[in-house]
């Protein structure tokens, strides 16, 4: 069964297929179309996996893997290089 934790690896593999950069709502977008057995599965987590995907990008912004907010176009994400 899946975690909120798995939600930040999700993120990375949905910049990484979009080239490093997307707004916010393919990278949610490709969650959904790789993933979507997985949150229909995951209990409570289907419910709020949006907002976790949002804790999961400030998560990898406070370990320097995505870009501050204040850094990017704003509904961006961006992986650092």
């Amino acid at each position: 069964m899946i975690e909120r934790n798995d939600l930040q690896r999700w993120v990375v593999d949905a910049l990484m297929h979009y080239g490093g950069r997307a707004r916010l709502i393919d990278v949610a977008k490709h969650i959904w179309r790789n993933h979507r057995e997985e949150l229909e599965a995951s209990g409570d987590l289907l419910f709020k996996w949006q907002y976790d995907m949002r804790w999961a990008a400030t998560v990898l912004r406070k370990k320097g893997k995505l870009r501050a907010a204040e850094d990017s176009e704003r509904g961006v994400w961006e992986l650092v290089s």
